[in-house]
């Protein structure tokens, strides 16, 4: 668990002065070790509430993070107040599911920092993510990420990894299908 919340706090850049604004559930790992416990682990504020996106879009700029499952970013876009919504200064880490560029280019357009992440219960909450800044980061489909905090390989094309995260001692084949382009690794399929 230490390792895991290092990563988490090094990753989405979280200090003892970052507020925390948590919407997922805590049973999922978007809510509970993303950033909650993270940010609880060096002292920072956390707010704990259940997801409405209207609520979202009112209270966010009291915030300097989140993490939102991509549901809730298509929930968040479609509120009537997302347009005219200042997310400068928010940080955004989006995962559980696949992360489509609209998603991205949305919320980097408002203002925000978003980072796409992937990472599993059996291997850590933040494995391999990118970050955005703007929109001319923003390319294929499916993105998984250009930073690792793992040791990977691709087996028949399975991401296969290992690190202190991982409750396994040795490499753990993670079923998903992937694909590099340049630095950065997608996927595109998971195995059955």
């Amino acid at each position: 668990m230490k390792v895991c919340n290092e990563i988490a706090v090094d990753a989405q850049r979280i200090t003892k002065n970052s507020k925390i604004y948590t919407v997922c559930k805590m049973t999922h790992a978007g809510g509970l070790l993303a950033q909650t416990l993270p940010a609880m682990s060096i002292g920072a504020e956390v707010v704990i509430e259940d997801f409405n996106a209207f609520r979202w879009v009112r209270e966010i700029h009291k915030y300097t993070h989140t993490h939102l499952a991509p549901g809730h970013v298509d929930a968040v876009i479609q509120t009537k107040g997302f347009k005219d919504l200042d997310l400068r200064g928010i940080w955004v880490t989006c995962g559980s599911d696949s992360i489509q560029p609209y998603m991205i280019e949305f919320f980097v357009r408002q203002g925000a920092t978003f980072m796409a992440n992937w990472g599993m219960s059996e291997i850590g909450p933040i494995v391999i993510n990118k970050t955005f800044y703007d929109v001319d980061q923003i390319g294929a489909t499916n993105i998984l990420g250009d930073t690792f905090y793992c040791d990977w390989k691709m087996v028949m094309n399975e991401l296969v990894v290992k690190s202190d995260q991982c409750i396994y001692d040795d490499w753990f084949h993670t079923k998903d299908l992937v694909y590099l382009d340049g630095p950065e690794m997608y996927i595109h399929d998971r195995l059955i």
